[in-house]
């Protein structure tokens, strides 16, 4: 193996790779990074065994072959090396030799046929959706994902492919993000999968031109997601995830419209002086008037009023802060639209028109 590559042409592939290998390994191979050189260029590889991503990369000339060198050891390497260095690699007896104007590097191997496979079922389902449309879709639900939740099907999103229909759902248990939006051409299946919650992360940071176009492959255990020049793969969560749909059959009290913006400021002021721990705020709501309060173990107290769209019954309801400016940070309409059900069960967080986007969050004692 021997090639002659620039500098930037490598880096940017490399870290997204690099991103998906976790730092502690189970097996010394798979912190490494596979190196394939072949006629059409440069394969990397890197996976975790439940997420893979491989990255092509064009070459106008290369000696075959494969091997596997020290991912981050690598990475390091081409980073700091000077801008638009060109860069020589070739495969030396076991080592990997990197050179680039008077800088040398040696670096171990791990043969490349002991890397393991990424294992993959058929992928029966197919759909094609434009990468900005996709991550603006995981931007609005992905913080709400449980993290190392008993329940496992919650650490991670649902992915909903209804005929033309998409619909992305997260939830932590006390609260839930939903995200409606077409995909603009008929499926002609109706499908439900979980995607792992690591997995979601990096797809979302590796979606990075909103005008690419994604080809989204699944079948029940895995999905395939083809992104220009990259190829990420992920193992599904086995699990079925809980009907929530039974939130929307209830009573309400009337819908309150606030200004957005005005909501956030006085959200983020009163929350300095609640309960670090639990970032309560009550809510007192009445006729045309919203008063937020907050304490704190040390007696400090925090108060606004906000002037709001309301009429009906008074209500008296606390939230965690942190929640509500998670939903009203994600609103693109300078209008908020809350509902709180009847029994004080929860709390809708939408927009004024456009019903493409919808915050649950559940209330809190204080």
């Amino acid at each position: 193996m021997n090639f002659i590559i620039n500098r930037e042409q490598l880096l940017s592939p490399l870290q997204q790779i690099v991103s998906v290998i976790e730092k502690r390994q189970t097996m010394l191979i798979l912190a490494n990074v596979l190196i394939v050189a072949n006629e059409d260029g440069l394969v990397l590889t890197g996976t975790d065994l439940e997420i893979q991503l491989i990255a092509k990369i064009n070459l106008e000339s290369s000696e075959p072959g494969q091997i596997t060198v020290p991912a981050r050891k690598f990475l390091d390497i081409v980073r700091l090396l000077p801008n638009n260095a060109e860069i020589k690699i070739e495969l030396k007896e076991d080592k990997v030799k990197v050179s680039s104007g008077r800088s040398r590097f040696s670096l171990s191997t791990l043969a490349a046929d002991n890397y393991p496979e990424f294992s993959e079922s058929e992928l029966e389902n197919q759909f094609l959706i434009n990468a900005g449309q996709f991550k603006k879709a995981l931007d609005k639900t992905i913080f709400c994902m449980a993290n190392q939740d008993i329940r496992y099907y919650l650490n991670g999103l649902l992915l909903h492919i209804s005929n033309s229909k998409l619909k992305l759902v997260a939830s932590d248990g006390h609260r839930l993000s939903i995200y409606e939006d077409n995909i603009g051409t008929a499926t002609g299946y109706e499908a439900r999968i979980i995607l792992p919650r690591k997995g979601v992360l990096e797809l979302s940071r590796l979606l990075d031109d909103e005008d690419a176009e994604l080809n989204i492959q699944f079948s029940n255990s895995n999905i395939r997601i083809y992104f220009k020049d990259l190829t990420f793969s992920a193992k599904l969560v086995d699990s079925k995830y809980p009907d929530f749909s039974k939130v929307f059959d209830q009573s309400f009290f009337n819908q309150i419209h606030i200004q957005r913006q005005v909501l956030k400021d006085a959200l983020t002021r009163v929350a300095i002086l609640a309960n670090e721990k639990f970032k309560g705020i009550t809510f007192e709501i009445s006729d045309g008037l919203l008063r937020l309060n907050s304490h704190n173990p040390e007696h400090d107290e925090a108060n606004e009023e906000l002037i709001i769209e309301y009429q009906g019954e008074s209500i008296s309801i606390a939230f965690n802060s942190q929640y509500l400016l998670d939903a009203v940070s994600n609103l693109d309409s300078e209008l908020a639209v809350l509902t709180i059900a009847s029994n004080a069960s929860s709390c809708f967080i939408e927009e004024p028109e456009q019903q493409l986007y919808k915050f649950i969050v559940m209330p809190m004692r204080l």
